[in-house]
């Protein structure tokens, strides 16, 4: 099956679920659904950080200060977490993500809109990122990764993700 043809939950401006419909029509159509971003930090604090591959189907070859994806039909934020961020950074055992918050993202037309549901762990495995989903990654301090800011191209709702968290922390 390809990464079209998954299935997922539709879900209206109050994430309530109203139908199913496979990824590609999700897309296509500009329908709201569901998504996880995890935040990873090394045992050192340092954020996971990752080059999208340019066969992704929503932003190829950007930046991205999360791993993630979308939440499969009938599957919950916290389960799709945990599998994604295990997915991406080909690791098993991490602990549960903690979730942060959530906000709907507007992509602007670009792909519609989703919930998007910000959560955090810490990755003290070694990490063998999924091949088809990551192609450069490195765990940044986070002085770095606020200079890349300006100097790379980053997907829009990981940034987006990004400055709530920043909001939310600031003192």
């Amino acid at each position: 099956m390809s990464a079209a043809d998954e299935v997922l939950d539709v879900v209206d401006e109050n994430d309530r679920v109203i139908g199913r419909a496979p990824r590609g029509e999700v897309y296509a159509r500009g329908l709201i659904h569901r998504c996880t971003f995890i935040r990873v930090r090394d045992a050192e604090g340092r954020v996971f950080v990752h080059r999208r591959t340019p066969t992704k189907l929503v932003f190829p070859s950007l930046y991205d200060m999360f791993v993630g994806g979308v939440v499969g039909a009938g599957e919950s934020y916290d389960d799709a977490a945990l599998r994604e961020a295990e997915e991406e950074l080909g690791v098993s055992g991490l602990p549960r993500p903690t979730p942060l918050f959530r906000f709907l993202y507007d992509s602007g037309g670009m792909a519609g809109k989703w919930w998007s549901a910000v959560y955090e762990v810490r990755c003290e495995l070694p990490v063998r990122p999924q091949a088809e989903e990551v192609a450069w990654h490195a765990f940044l301090p986070e002085e770095e990764l606020a200079a890349r800011l300006a100097e790379w191209e980053w997907v829009p709702d990981g940034l987006a993700a990004y400055e709530r968290l920043r909001t939310l922390r600031a003192p």
